[in-house]
Formats: C-alpha cells, sequence, structure tokens
C-alpha cells in the first residue's frame, strides 16, 4: 500500500474516532439518565420539595415510627413500584421515594451536582421530623446515597447493586474510548467511601451483568471490613434482585432496632 494511501486511511480513520469521541461527550447523559414518566397514582403521598429553583416530586409511604428512609432508585427506575414492597417489608418507617430531576414529575434535567445537590436538600428538609433517617440507594442511586452519606449525619447506608464509580464502568462497557477523559458525570463512590460514617449494607446481585462484582468489590473494600455488611442474592441478577425472599430479610435485618436482632 503506497505510503500517501496509508497516511490518508490513518487521517480518515482517527477522524472518525475523534468526532465519536465528540459526539460520547455531547450525549452522554443522555446515555446515563433515562427519566421515568410521571405516575399520578400510587399507594402514597406525593410530596413536593423545592430544591435549588426545581420541583422535586416525592412519594410519602408514612410509617407508624419516627425513622424515616429515603430511597434513591437507579438511572431506569420508577421508585413508586417500590411502595407497596417497603409497605409489608418496614412498616415502622416513613419511606421517601425521590424521583431525581426530570424524573417522575420533578422538573429539571439529571446530572451529578443536580442530584447530589437535591438529596442534600431533601435530608435537610426531613431531619428534625425524625429520630433517625435512613438512606438507601440502589444502582445510579448507591452514589447519591454515598455522596448524601458522606455529607450528613445518616443512621444506616444501604447499598444495592453499588459500584466503585461510573467512570470505571464506562471504561469496561467502551474500552476503546477515554471515559476518564470524556465523562462528566464521574459519580466516584470509592473516595467517598472514608468520609461515611454509618454503618453500610452492601446488597450485591449473583448474576449482575449490568454492575460486574468486581464494581462492587472495590467500593467494599474502600470501607473498613467493621464498617460494612455485604450479602449476596443468589440467584439474582441487576433488575430482579428487589424480587428474592433474601433482599427483604436482609433489609429487615439490618434496619432492626437495636437489641431485637
Amino acid at each position: 500500500m503506497p505510503k500517501r494511501t496509508l497516511m490518508s486511511g490513518l487521517s480518515i480513520a482517527l477522524l472518525v474516532y475523534l468526532g465519536a469521541c465528540v459526539l460520547l461527550y455531547a450525549g452522554q447523559r443522555r446515555l446515563i439518565y433515562f427519566p421515568r414518566a410521571e405516575v399520578t397514582q400510587a399507594p402514597a403521598d406525593p410530596v413536593w420539595l423545592p430544591s435549588a429553583g426545581e420541583k422535586l416530586k416525592i412519594w410519602r409511604l408514612a410509617g407508624t415510627g419516627r425513622r424515616a428512609i429515603i430511597y434513591f432508585g437507579g438511572n431506569a427506575e420508577d421508585v413508586s413500584k417500590n411502595i407497596s414492597d417497603y409497605a409489608g417489608w418496614l412498616p415502622g418507617f416513613t419511606v421517601y421515594f425521590v424521583n431525581y430531576r426530570g424524573y417522575g414529575g420533578s422538573s429539571g434535567s439529571p446530572s451529578e451536582s443536580a442530584l447530589f445537590e437535591d438529596a442534600v436538600n431533601v435530608y435537610d428538609a426531613l431531619a428534625r421530623q425524625y429520630e433517625s433517617i435512613v438512606v438507601v440507594g440502589r444502582s445510579l442511586g448507591s452514589a447519591v446515597a454515598m455522596h448524601l452519606a458522606a455529607a450528613r449525619d445518616v443512621a444506616r447506608l444501604v447499598l444495592v447493586t453499588p459500584f466503585d464509580s461510573a467512570a470505571r464502568v464506562a471504561q469496561r462497557v467502551m474500552p476503546i474510548f477515554p471515559a476518564g477523559w470524556l465523562l462528566r458525570d464521574r459519580f466516584d463512590s470509592v473516595s467517598l467511601a472514608p468520609k461515611v460514617d454509618a454503618p453500610v449494607l452492601v446488597l450485591v446481585a449473583e448474576q449482575d451483568g449490568v454492575i460486574l462484582r468486581h464494581h462492587s468489590d472495590a467500593l467494599v473494600e474502600a470501607f473498613p471490613s467493621q464498617q460494612v455488611t455485604v450479602e449476596v442474592i443468589d440467584g439474582a441478577d441487576h433488575n430482579t434482585v428487589h424480587l428474592w425472599p433474601s433482599y427483604a430479610r436482609s433489609l429487615q435485618d439490618f434496619l432492626a432496632p437495636t437489641g431485637t436482632r
């Protein structure tokens, strides 16, 4: 092949590659966030909370005690689908299911900084009403929960199918692209672990094909061993982990009042 033809081919390939990088950078949030449509009827009360100029729609499931749970869902999750489960599993808690910006009737558009700011605002709005607040985060929500637990005094932290950082996950999924440079919303949970004081429960789906086990393990290893409890839900995958009886039992055991376990 003539040298000029070879160089021309390499130049075209480089331009195509750089163009793909530009497209990934510009459209990355469409690959991270998949907002759900608003649900108007659910077995809980809608609560509207102002946050940084936006309005968050939060489902409030009233409980019998003075302890609360704030729940943050996955990137494509309709959090209202969890209401009936939590009503049966943890009736002593009042549970707040947060719709991220752009999800489920909340205004605005999602981003890492927006989700983090809203999480703190939700906590601050509730803190004086309850004796303690537990934070539960699933998948993407695990990173939001990590940020909140690092920024505020939470009683306990539950991380469901969590990951170490979005950059590491993205690099594994798209190894030919420099994800570390391109990613704006990095969700670097592993760096926050030293700032979390609360006891931590990590629920891992044995057959998770979305968040591979080593991503969860890396986050677990960032905590002192005595701080974290890990439960592997045998047979479960990323999207069905909540359907297994051991998932509910693990939550109930971990969140049982001191002295009753």
